[in-house]
């Protein structure tokens, strides 16, 4: 099948609604420079510019047994990706928008093969083939989240399988390498507590897909199975499990800075059953006969998994062993709770209900917010590293893309690149900061909101502008005369930024 982004021996400029105006400047610039370049470098150039039109590229990554795949399904909308132990979970698999669903089998040698979904809609957890022989899946959907976003499910870690160990841990495996190595944002799951190894995982698994570190930008941590966080456990939590995930996401949040933008807790299981049509009328049917039962009975329910299938009781234990497949015990109650609240409410009230008690929104807003909002300026700095490294080699090769690409960064409306790479000097410590000043960094950097970037969310317009302003002169006299040659590349970034706010902020206002 031809590339319609390519045309005699060429790659065209981006014309996709994807790619906004810094993609598009990207791109512009490789297409400039092809010709100034060798074969092997304006090939890597055409697939540069090929990612730039293509939707953002997330790779959902974290150890085994972390849910992972569960809020894969979640975050689609859709039970598709398989979970457990098997094959095809020891594979990358990428799911991407597609006009007819579709899985395909991509064979080390670049084979393709289709696979059929399994009766109930999923892929398979067995290939049917040599899984040695096979590179990554590739499941086309139609299906509106995909349009603006790829998700990539990678396989656990600590899997009890060295390959799959070797295949993400590492990222030994040249194949899930270069299946990966699209990915221009990470969301990395974890439960309970962060690890050292899951530090090191998150710093080299990004490392390895678009060759920038971790950050703010193009990183987000969810603290998943918050409800098997006992209350107790957690200092301030007042017996309240989603207190108790929230108080420790906050946490985690203080471990990982700055390599992620933040922890948000989340019950993938609930999002998965009630985002994806899971949870049916006839669940909601049997919650309200459990809701009937009486309430010494129940508390003795809820106490266990084992309690609450095997206590005598009016609705058959496999229908409560089915509810538990789908919503443990956690929504259970929840749901139980909220009919004894409201009897007559809806098997369709109830589902948002547990949607709700989910945390799946908040995860979602953090996507938007960190992801989709600032999508052109992260592909655009991936693509700035990539272009970057294919140069390298060649020193003739690599002062013409150096002096292209200060060029670009030096117009006003691309200066979010120079921001972007400010932020991740800050990142990867490569620049040493006093924290305070760091912090200052990774928080303009960090957010696409003004009022955010500035710290003063809900301050008066005058208060924005006169703040701006302040503070564009003071970075501009650190770079001068209190800051280290490192320190100063970034204080002129960010005095930079202070004053294109600063005049953003006057325009909006008509000052």
């Amino acid at each position: 099948m031809s590339d319609p982004h390519r045309r005699h021996g060429t790659i065209c400029l981006v014309t996709s609604s994807l790619a906004g105006p810094l993609s598009a400047a990207v791109a512009r610039l490789a297409h400039t420079l092809r010709p100034q370049v060798g074969p092997a470098t304006a090939a890597g150039f055409d697939e540069v510019v090929r990612r730039l039109s293509a939707p953002l590229q997330v790779a959902v990554a974290g150890r085994l047994k972390s849910g992972k795949s569960t809020l894969v399904n979640a975050l689609i909308g859709r039970r598709v990706a398989p979970v457990g132990i098997g094959e095809t979970t020891r594979l990358v698999t990428r799911f991407q928008y597609g006009a007819v669903d579709r899985i395909e089998v991509v064979g080390v040698d670049g084979s393709r093969r289709v696979l059929p979904f399994d009766p109930d809609g999923m892929i398979p957890a067995e290939l049917d083939a040599d899984v040695r022989t096979v590179s990554h899946l590739e499941a086309y959907l139609t299906n509106e989240v995909l349009r603006e976003l790829t998700v990539i499910d990678t396989p656990g870690l600590g899997s009890l399988d060295s390959e799959s160990v070797a295949r993400t841990e590492k990222l030994l495996d040249q194949v899930s390498r270069d299946a990966v190595a699209g990915a221009e944002a990470v969301l990395y799951v974890f439960t309970q507590t962060v690890r050292a190894d899951d530090q090191e995982t998150l710093r080299a698994f990004t490392a390895a897909t678009a060759g920038r570190d971790a950050g703010p930008v193009n990183a987000i941590a969810v603290l998943n199975k918050a409800d098997t966080i006992p209350p107790e456990s957690v200092t301030g939590s007042d017996g309240d499990v989603w207190q108790a995930a929230a108080l420790l996401a906050g946490r985690q949040a203080a471990t990982l800075k700055p390599r992620v933008a933040d922890v948000l807790p989340v019950i993938g299981l609930l999002a998965e059953s009630a985002e994806s049509g899971a949870f049916t009328s006839a669940d909601a049917d049997a919650l309200r006969e459990l809701a009937e039962v009486d309430e010494d009975s129940w508390q003795t329910m809820l106490m266990s998994a084992d309690l609450f299938t095997t206590w005598e009781c009016p609705v058959p234990a496999t229908t409560r062993a089915r509810l538990l497949t789908k919503l443990d015990l956690y929504g259970v109650g929840h749901a139980v709770r909220a009919i004894r609240a409201e009897p007559e409410i809806t098997a369709g009230a109830l589902r948002r209900v547990l949607l709700d008690a989910s945390g799946l929104a908040d995860v979602r807003a953090k996507l938007d917010a960190v992801f989709r909002a600032r999508a052109d300026g992260i592909k655009a700095a991936a693509a700035l590293a990539s272009v970057t490294a294919l140069a390298a080699a060649d020193p003739g090769e690599r002062r013409r893309v150096h002096d292209a690409i200060e060029q670009l960064l030096g117009r006003p409306e691309a200066h979010q690149l120079r921001l972007l790479e400010a932020l991740t000097l800050i990142t990867a410590n490569a620049v040493s900061m006093p924290d305070d000043l760091a912090e200052e960094v990774l928080r303009v950097g960090g957010s696409a909101s003004i009022p955010e970037q500035l710290g003063l969310v809900g301050r008066p317009p005058h208060e924005l502008v006169a703040y701006a302003l302040e503070r564009a002169g003071w970075w501009r006299s650190f770079a001068s005369f209190g800051a280290t040659p490192a320190q100063s590349r970034v204080a002129h970034v960010v005095h930079r930024a202070y004053f294109l706010i600063w005049q953003q902020l006057r325009g909006a206002s008509g000052g």
